[in-house]
């Protein structure tokens, strides 16, 4: 039976060991062309990896999966950067499929799109509190939320910013969003909510010219927006890889037991 992928397609950050180590990859495994690539695998850091996924979506979407090498700082969706092996490690590395969140809104300069694998974050512009409405399936759920912003994560990303605004490690596959405030002032007890995967979340930005906000779908930024829709978008399916007993569940699962 034919190893499944032989045929790789190595993209690197732009930092010079990163670039070095694509040239050391490329030499040793070869190099082809996205349109014929059985697998991408991506050397960098996390940032450089969801980076990846957007810039080749199309091919992420038609099954193409990535296997991350950690060049970064974090790696927490990479695996450990090892030049030995890698056909072996990718013949027996797991897959995890993400279905990503669909943002859009409406600004000034606009309607605009954008999908995040992470998290979709809204934060103030300027020195005022951000005043948010939020709405859940067209329900009321919140008239006013005080504060830096708020952020709806999905499982891979819960471990992310999400959890640095202490919001919840979420389990990959238990179809959940974290709903998540950032620095709330009011109501000061407010620590968010757990969604179903297929809620509707909607943010309404209250007075926006006075306390203008921006929105950003991973690291695509959107500044002073009025409105502001999340989705997960189930038409998606995103196929990250990696290494046998460094699984993203595993990971994710270990997260919530650190200190």
């Amino acid at each position: 039976m034919a190893a499944p992928y032989r045929k790789i397609r190595f993209l690197a950050s732009d930092k010079p060991d990163a670039q070095s180590a694509l040239e050391r990859l490329t030499a040793r495994y070869g190099q082809v062309d996205a349109d014929n690539a059985q697998v991408f695998v991506a050397v960098g850091g996390d940032g450089f990896l969801l980076g990846t996924l957007h810039r080749h979506i199309d091919y992420v979407r038609a099954g193409i999966p990535i296997y991350g090498m950690n060049y970064g700082t974090i790696g927490f969706l990479m695996n450990a950067f090892d030049e030995d092996g890698l056909h072996e490690r990718l013949d027996k590395a797991e897959a995890a499929i993400i279905k990503p969140l669909r943002m859009s809104a409406r600004g000034v300069d606009g309607e605009v799109e954008s999908l995040a694998m992470n998290e979709v974050s809204l934060l103030r512009q300027t020195r005022q509190a951000a005043h948010l409405h939020i709405k859940v399936d067209g329900r009321s759920r919140l008239e006013r939320l005080i504060a830096d912003g708020a952020l709806v994560a999905t499982a891979a990303g819960s471990t992310a910013y999400n959890l640095s605004a202490h919001g919840p490690v979420l389990p990959l596959g238990a179809d959940i969003l974290a709903l998540t405030p950032i620095s709330a002032f009011r109501p000061r007890r407010w620590r968010g909510a757990l969604l179903k995967i297929g809620a509707h979340v909607e943010f309404e930005i209250l007075d926006p010219n006075k306390r203008p906000v921006s929105v950003t779908a991973d690291d695509k930024e959107f500044r002073d927006i009025h409105y502001v829709s999340i989705k997960t978008a189930h038409d998606i399916e995103l196929n990250l890889l990696f290494d046998e007993g460094h699984e993203l569940d595993e990971k994710i699962l270990r997260e919530q037991f650190s200190t």
